[in-house]
């Protein structure tokens, strides 16, 4: 409570135990630094840690252990510029990706969660999947999808992501994509 010396009757408005039990009281159940602490560590996704960015995981619907790619192939059109190496330096491509399951961190999970919420609200055309892409890498270079004219697109980047982004982008399956087209991702 702001006020406190308000709530005490005239009296009682001079006795310094009543005054001293009443401030104290209300230092003990003054909720402000709970709510505050509520608000940053829970509900505010850009500063939510730990639990808090669980609970939002669950209500957009994503976990936090994703596959994350362990190994580079040689491959001809199931590679993309991020999952293969040039002839003999990588084995031949076997049919699936090694992956190795990771717990996400808090800034790995927030990403996702990002992905997640933006694509729920996403009516997946290329100008709406090309907003979230802005807004998931921004200052970090361009991020947008082409279109290939054959039911398949790619979204195409102008840096480097890391490998998590890159999981989160080929095997996490969150991006939006229009119904029965096929997605890849290429650096340019």
């Amino acid at each position: 409570m702001q006020n406190v010396e308000r709530t005490i009757i005239s009296q009682y408005s001079n006795s310094p135990t009543i005054r001293a039990l009443i401030a104290q009281w209300n230092d003990a159940i003054d909720p402000s630094a709970w709510i505050d602490s509520f608000y940053n560590n829970i509900w505010n996704v850009d500063t939510a840690q730990g639990i808090g960015l669980d609970i939002w995981g669950r209500i957009v619907g994503v976990g936090r252990i994703l596959q994350i790619a362990s190994a580079k192939f040689f491959g001809f059109d199931e590679a993309t510029t991020l999952s293969a190496d040039p002839f003999n330096q990588s084995p031949f491509y076997g049919g699936q990706q090694i992956t190795s399951a990771y717990i996400l961190s808090d800034s790995g999970y927030r990403t996702l969660i990002y992905a997640k919420a933006l694509a729920n609200i996403s009516d997946n055309s290329v100008p709406s999947i090309n907003r979230i892409l802005m807004t998931l890498f921004s200052g970090r270079g361009n991020a947008y999808v082409i279109d290939n004219l054959d039911m398949t697109m790619a979204y195409a980047f102008s840096f480097t992501p890391t490998p998590v982004e890159t999981s989160i982008i080929q095997q996490s399956g969150v991006l939006p994509r229009p119904s029965g087209v096929q997605a890849t991702m290429v650096l340019v």
